[in-house]
């Protein structure tokens, strides 16, 4: 596989509350997680989000490599549970991190693609040159266009347009998606927060992915051009390219 990722605080906001993950060695995990929250609490709930699944990833391997489908995807929920667990808990028992927050977007790669979501970041799939995003936002707007209520151009500029409705740490219990897909050979996997999924198209992203022969340039130059049109939030991306069909596990 190659791998390209990078992260900027954007134009406007004075530290970067996004992170993001990339495991070494024969773990393919991949994450990332925008967090929210007042007095720089959202880059605290971020961090302990990606921390927690690497942790428990890390601890627990035996018990979900070389697994049917239906318990690796019970053990993606079991460590995305235990980062909301440990971001809620630190979340009321410290005064500056009450209410925060993170979305979480996490990918594991073994005979399959698993994918463990909550939030509004996405995860998109390039197959056979065309891009579908994965994940469902959980954000206000998204639920407005689903049920028909506002069109995509009012989606675009609606002044709620940055309000999500499910988010780790927030609450004792959470609702997760897990979604499965297989990973071809020259598919690209893309992650990414709001802040480059607010300015650019997705077909934007698409054309980016395949005309690039590098992923670590197509991911550079796609936050770079999200700051160019303003880099109004925190901006972070990965992209996984399946070079080879027998490097996927």
């Amino acid at each position: 596989m190659e791998i390209g990722a990078y992260s900027h605080k954007g134009k406007v906001r004075e530290i970067n509350e996004d992170a993001y993950y990339i495991s070494k060695g024969d773990l393919n995990l991949f994450i990332v997680a925008d967090g929210m929250g007042g007095h720089n609490a959202g880059e605290v709930a971020s961090n302990i989000a990606i921390n927690s699944i690497k942790e428990f990833m890390e601890i627990h391997i035996d018990q979900f490599l070389d697994k049917d489908e239906e318990k690796v995807c019970e053990f993606l929920k079991k460590a995305t549970f235990e980062a909301n667990k440990n971001i809620f808990k630190k979340a009321i028992s410290e005064k500056e991190c009450q209410g925060m927050g993170t979305t979480l977007t996490v990918v594991l790669i073994l005979s399959k693609v698993y994918i463990a979501h909550v939030g509004d970041s996405r995860a998109y799939l390039i197959h056979n040159n065309n891009i579908s995003q994965i994940t469902q936002d959980h954000s206000l707007v998204a639920e407005l266009l689903r049920n028909g209520s506002i069109t995509e151009n009012e989606a675009k500029i609606h002044p709620q347009r940055n309000m999500i409705t499910r988010a780790l740490g927030t609450e004792e219990n959470i609702i997760i998606d897990i979604y499965t897909l297989d990973f071809n050979s020259d598919d690209i996997i893309f992650l990414c927060t709001d802040g480059l999924s607010n300015l650019i198209e997705t077909d934007e992203i698409k054309r980016t992915l395949i005309d690039c022969d590098n992923m670590q340039h197509a991911c550079v130059h796609l936050v770079e051009l999200a700051n160019e049109r303003g880099g109004y939030d925190n901006i972070t991306v990965i992209a996984i390219k399946n070079r080879y069909k027998e490097e996927s596990r």
